[in-house]
């Protein structure tokens, strides 16, 4: 009697990342980190808040610090139009919106599209990226948005206690 072994592993399990671009370059986050996609609509600006920091939304009652991610980066002067968009993310116990120049789609990565981050200059901070999703010709810059969001240069969590 023979036993029947298969040479399959079991694989970890494919993680889903809401597609973005910023300027040229398109990236992603983790799907669970967010909560809504909306439409831009202008902020009511905070006195003496950084300049990537647009302002503030009332969304549903909820005061939401607004971050232009185009500013952050260093992108350029943002333009906004009508697929200027507001990605609202949950990030411990704090929401905050997130501005991007568009929304392309949710895409799944399995383990074996994952790369690691080439150790090079970069416009983002190589401490905030996780690696590089690979689908076919495309590729995505994984932005741990957790570890962005908290920073100290970003300043929302210590708002938010203060």
């Amino acid at each position: 009697m023979s036993i029947i072994t298969s040479d399959a592993q079991v694989a970890s399990p494919a993680a889903e990342y809401l597609a973005f671009t910023l300027g040229q370059e398109e990236y992603g986050i983790d799907i669970q980190k967010v909560s809504e996609i909306r439409s831009y609509e202008t902020p009511t600006r905070i006195a003496n808040a950084p300049e990537f920091v647009r302002g503030v939304v009332n969304l549903r009652g909820i005061i939401v610090p607004i971050v232009d991610m185009r500013i952050k980066f260093k992108l350029g002067t943002p333009t906004y139009d009508q697929f200027t968009v507001v990605i609202i993310l949950n990030i411990g116990h704090r929401v905050v919106g997130m501005v991007v120049d568009r929304v392309s789609d949710v895409t799944t990565l399995t383990p074996e599209q994952l790369k690691p981050a080439p150790d090079i200059g970069s416009a983002l901070d190589t401490d905030y990226i996780i690696g590089l999703g690979t689908i076919d010709e495309r590729m995505l810059i994984l932005v741990d948005i957790d570890k962005l969001m908290s920073s100290a240069d970003m300043g929302l969590l210590d708002a938010a206690a203060a």
